[in-house]
Formats: C-alpha cells, structure tokens, sequence
C-alpha cells in the first residue's frame, strides 16, 4: 500500500513543473500575460488590436494544452482560436 506524504499529488493530471516541461511553462506564462495585456486592450476600446492580441494567447495556450495533452483546454482554446480568426479575417474583408 502506498502512503502519500502531505505535499504528495497521487494525480498524473497535475501542471508540470518548470523542470518538467520549460517549454510549457514558459509558454503558458508568456500566453497568459498576452491574454491580460488583450483583455486591458478589449476594455480600453483599443480594436482590432484585441483581437490579435487575444488570438496570440490562446494560440499559445491551446500548443500548452496539446503539450500536456488536457483535452478540454484544447477544445476551449481551439474554439477561441477559429473564434478570433473568424473576426480577424472579417476585419480584413470589411477593411
């Protein structure tokens, strides 16, 4: 029988460590800060800016979530990509 200490995590789903996985890591970091610097743009009215800003964080976050092979981050950031694509290239045509 195995006996777990206090900060053991019995779970093989856990966010790999920087040792880990640095690519990871560094990407989902770098993704998220790109995803707060949109989402100020997005308040501040700042379009189409946003936009590629945001498609830039959740492309990062969707090649972090085929990494760790987390099905449901890769369907939620392969949907906000197709999302945010979708109204780049509306932008484009509208121009």
């Amino acid at each position: 029988e195995m006996i777990l200490k206090e900060y053991e995590n019995p779970s093989k789903t856990s966010t790999p460590l920087k040792h880990q996985h640095p690519l990871s890591w560094w990407l989902k970091w770098v993704s998220s800060l790109v995803l707060i610097v949109a989402m100020i743009a997005t308040t501040n009215n700042l379009y189409p800016i946003n936009m590629f800003l945001q498609f830039i964080g959740v492309s990062g976050w969707l090649c972090v979530a085929i990494i760790w092979n987390d099905r449901s981050l890769i369907v939620v950031n392969a949907v906000a990509c197709a999302i945010f694509l979708n109204g780049i290239f509306q932008y484009f045509l509208k121009g």
